[in-house]
């Protein structure tokens, strides 16, 4: 599947290659998963829920999340540090 970046997300990605390189290494594995399964998989996949209906979130570290959705083959991160915001 391909990737498409929201402008946050892309600007989070290049933060955790200057600043973190385990961060950085745990989020392409679980990008990669991403990939292979959208809804399942490693980083405790969560459907979100209310206004974020449709979206997912999986564990980067105790702290990052990835946010993300995917559709028509496409997974769409919308962000990638922090949790997501409703």
């Amino acid at each position: 599947m391909g990737l498409l970046w929201e402008d946050r997300a892309w600007e989070e990605y290049l933060y955790w290659q200057t600043q973190d390189k385990k961060t950085l290494k745990r989020l392409n594995a679980v990008i990669r998963d991403i990939q292979r399964d959208p809804t399942g998989g490693m980083g405790k996949t969560e459907r979100l829920r209310e206004n974020l209906s449709g979206w997912w979130s999986r564990r980067i570290d105790e702290v990052n999340r990835v946010v993300y959705y995917e559709q028509d083959g496409i997974i769409h991160i919308a962000s990638c540090r922090g949790h997501y915001e409703k």
